[in-house]
């Protein structure tokens, strides 16, 4: 097998499993994976709007719409006004920025557990070969 076969498949060997123990640990907030990686650019970025969620999380607008309307009615998020009437902003509740820290929390000690046996120098590497073929998607895809 080619070596670039094998690395995506080894790729989608640990994503698949890592989001389902990921969303098995969301099940006491409510949550699944989709609505707390939203969550999570919220509490980087403050607020953000639909378009811009969609844009960094690569979703169509109408499923990151319906995903935020989940949010909401969870009453992790709010909708703040906007500069613009047509563009719609929203932000985590205090519920949400409670939740954060609990699943921040969570995901933290998880993530240290499944990175054992790995050094700090063999994680900086995949990350870095991660963030080039990452941006080679996004330059081949324009």
């Amino acid at each position: 097998m080619s070596t670039h076969r094998h690395f995506f498949q080894q790729y989608f060997r640990l994503y698949r499993p890592f989001v389902n123990e990921l969303n098995r640990r969301l099940e006491d907030f409510g949550l699944y994976y989709a609505q707390w990686s939203i969550m999570y650019y919220l509490d980087a970025n403050q607020s953000m709007t639909l378009v811009e969620l969609s844009k960094v999380l690569y979703v169509e607008k109408p499923t990151v719409t319906r995903t935020v309307n989940a949010l909401i009615k969870l009453g992790y998020v709010e909708q703040i006004p906007a500069s613009d009437k047509r563009e719609k902003r929203i932000r985590l509740s205090s519920k949400g920025i409670d939740a954060v820290l609990q699943i921040r929390q969570l995901f933290d000690g998880y993530e240290m557990e499944i990175m054992e046996g790995v050094s700090a120098e063999e994680q900086a590497s995949v990350i870095r070969v991660m963030e080039t073929v990452r941006d080679n998607i996004i330059r081949k895809g324009d």
